[in-house]
């Protein structure tokens, strides 16, 4: 695969670390691409419902996409238009780190950005969290969801001193009843902002007694530039949950 010249990216995480490193090389993203802030790009829709059409019709050299994000029928629907599409897949920081780097040498960067050398230096230096901490991490309400085995957020808890109870479970996002998460025994709930915008005022309240850590989504779920000072933000507000 040549050097991309004109790149459309499904994913948020991906449209940072693309527009960070190659300002200008990005013709395309979706609505839910809100970093960096002032992005010049077209909006194609969003990471579940991207515009075919449209996408076809900004004449991309590549479209990078996630396993996770984006729908296996909407990248056929790419390729069938004529259009290459590099799909990524992250589910642990190490994976995130590999993935960034395939990413940027698809869209023809030639030299490893600092922002990725910096990431990978904060979390080599970062010490967990003893006595470790256990956790649930709800990431939905109306039905309650919860992180499950195999996850990218899951991954970066466990370097931070905290494992959440339902890393072993059969699915990836398992819907659990209300009650169930609250007889767990948890040490902690862990809500992040996104998907569900969990805030102080929705969110706390169904986990009486239990210190609620209220986070960041796009330093718990988003593998970018975020990512450098990530272990730093997230373990502020993870040490300051306590009973």
């Amino acid at each position: 695969m040549s050097p991309a010249a004109r790149v459309v990216s499904l994913v948020p995480s991906l449209t940072e670390a693309v527009a960070v490193t190659a300002p200008g090389l990005l013709v395309g993203a979706t609505d839910w691409c809100t970093h960096p802030p002032a992005l010049d790009a077209v909006r194609i829709g969003g990471t579940k419902n991207p515009d075919v059409p449209a996408i076809t019709a900004l004449r991309p050299d590549l479209v990078i996409a996630n396993e996770e994000e984006n729908r296996a029928p909407d990248l056929a629907a790419l390729r069938a238009a004529g259009l290459d599409v590099l799909v990524t897949e992250v589910r642990t920081l190490d994976q995130a780190f590999t993935e960034l780097d395939r990413v940027l040498r698809a869209c023809g960067v030639a030299a490893r950005p600092r922002w990725l050398d910096e990431a990978e230096r904060a979390w080599a230096a970062m010490e967990p969290a003893a006595p470790p901490r256990t956790a649930v991490v709800p990431i939905w309400r109306r039905p309650w969801m919860v992180l499950g085995h195999d996850t990218f957020a899951g991954d970066l808890l466990a370097r931070l001193g905290v494992d959440h109870l339902y890393a072993d479970h059969a699915e990836r996002y398992p819907r659990v009843p209300l009650d169930e998460l609250r007889a767990a025994g948890a040490d902690l709930v862990v809500l992040p902002d996104e998907p569900y915008r969990f805030t102080p005022d929705d969110g706390p309240e169904a986990f009486p007694g239990t210190p609620a850590a209220l986070v960041s989504g796009r330093h718990l779920t988003w593998y970018g530039p975020s990512l450098a000072e990530a272990p730093a933000v997230l373990g502020r507000v993870l040490r300051a949950a306590r009973r």
